[in-house]
């Protein structure tokens, strides 16, 4: 029998305690807050409504992302013109890369907890 990771096992953040065990939807809240500009996470409606905390997040890490990866595609064409050497030309597309590679890692977790808490609201609501 082949094991398979589930999205939830391997994507869950190890920051946010397990769906359904006490307080896990507070410790979501807090580690969703950590990814959007505090202004955002400070907002009664995104106090009180976790999801809607996890759908910003969701837009701005995938904004990230495309920042991220503008910057990665364009490093070789534009930073000669800035007077950056070849090494750290090079190491910046290193950064780069892993960035996209660490967003991309945090948009699929990002995406587990919002189902997790959007599961959690229904089951609640159809008590």
């Amino acid at each position: 029998m082949a094991l398979t990771s589930s999205p939830i096992r391997t994507d869950w953040p190890c920051q946010v305690k397990t769906p359904g065990s006490y307080d896990w939807e507070r410790s979501a809240a807090k580690w969703l807050r950590e990814l959007v500009p505090a202004r955002y996470g400070s907002y009664p409606a995104m106090l009180r409504h976790p999801v809607l905390l996890a759908r910003h997040a969701q837009i701005q890490v995938q904004h990230e992302i495309r920042v991220a990866r503008t910057a990665l595609q364009t490093a070789r064409s534009e930073l000669p013109g800035l007077g950056m050497s070849e090494s750290v030309i090079e190491h910046t597309i290193k950064m780069y890369a892993a960035e996209v590679m660490q967003l991309s890692h945090i948009a699929r977790s990002i995406r587990a907890v919002s189902q997790a808490l959007v599961d959690h609201n229904h089951a609640r609501a159809s008590h």
